[in-house]
């Protein structure tokens, strides 16, 4: 179901959340948390993110606001009266969660946090989430001081590895990126090759596409986990990580997935080469991972404080 509000005021918003719960008897009940969405893009596809978002719900019911920066009455301009226009949508139009999509108008568009303070659910996590383009400093904006959790997408902004480096420099706890969800099961199955070695690791190679964030993440995990400096190797036409070498006294633990391939083969001394599944992992997948968690990631943190600096890109 979805109801359209034209006009109107948080408070109306409210009232016609309670009514619902009131009609209804299980919207709003049993949510766990508020997931915000801030698109800064007005080319952003909200029903896209929307999406995402009532499949993350399936795991985590949750009320989803959406600050809409298109609108629905043409392109922003200084003289628009400043005003409101929103959608609530309820039942299969929103997975386990009840999503509100505000459209602000004119100078309300610059007053997000006041229009979203009134809707957040009582006594229950914050979760802001900037698809693209996240603030300057997250943990200071207006929304990100009220969230226990700020979620940025780097890898969907221009200049995405500046910008990784960026959110080290301002990094505060509670933060974190959706490409490092991304580097999740790279991250599982190389904890697994190397789980009672009995020789260290004295050189680490990670291969793939050098524009993509998570490479860097990836490869600035492994920095830091085992405390050596990690090389990128780039590999033309890709867009994701395509493989690993983990070279040991006694041989070479590799990965390899090439690009397009949903499969890694593992190569270790002494053993079989065998593969594992490892599809991409869809947006979905990621939100869901990065609202299981409602305190800081010490992981991610000293990932991205102290592992990308020790990241050599090689030419190519």
């Amino acid at each position: 179901m979805i109801i359209t509000l034209k006009d109107t005021t948080t408070a109306e918003i409210g009232a016609s959340l309670v009514q619902l719960r009131e009609e209804g008897g299980a919207v709003a009940l049993g949510r766990v948390l508020t997931l915000v969405i801030v698109p800064t893009d007005s080319g952003t596809s909200t029903d896209a993110l929307i999406e995402a978002a009532n499949q993350a719900s399936k795991e985590h019911p949750c009320r989803v606001i959406v600050v809409d920066p298109a609108g629905t009455r043409g392109e922003p301009d200084e003289s628009t009266a400043a005003g409101l226009d929103a959608e609530i949508r309820i039942g299969g139009d929103a997975g386990a969660s009840e999503v509100v999509l505000l459209r602000p108008l004119g100078g309300a568009r610059t007053e997000v946090d006041t229009l979203v303070i009134p809707l957040l659910l009582p006594d229950a996590p914050i979760v802001v989430w900037w698809p693209t383009n996240p603030p300057e400093h997250p943990g200071e904006d207006p929304l990100g001081r009220m969230a226990q959790r700020r979620i940025s997408d780097v890898g969907e902004c221009a200049d995405a590895i500046t910008q990784l480096a960026h959110l080290g420099a301002v990094y505060s706890p509670g933060d974190t990126d959706l490409s490092w969800a991304r580097t999740t099961l790279w991250r599982g199955i190389t904890a697994a090759a190397l789980d009672g070695a009995s020789e260290p690791v004295r050189a680490v190679r990670v291969y793939g596409s050098k524009e993509r964030p998570s490479t860097h993440l990836f490869a600035a995990w492994l920095a830091s986990a085992l405390d050596l400096n990690v090389t990128v190797h780039p590999e033309p036409d890709t867009t994701a990580i395509t493989g690993l070498d983990l070279e040991r006294a006694d041989g070479t633990i590799s990965m390899r997935r090439p690009e397009g391939e949903v499969v890694v083969t593992i190569t270790q001394p002494g053993q079989p080469d065998h593969e594992l599944a490892m599809p991409k992992r869809p947006l979905q997948d990621c939100l869901m991972e990065d609202l299981r968690r409602m305190d800081p990631d010490a992981v991610y943190q000293r990932t991205l404080l102290n592992g990308l600096a020790r990241v050599n890109v090689t030419e190519g």
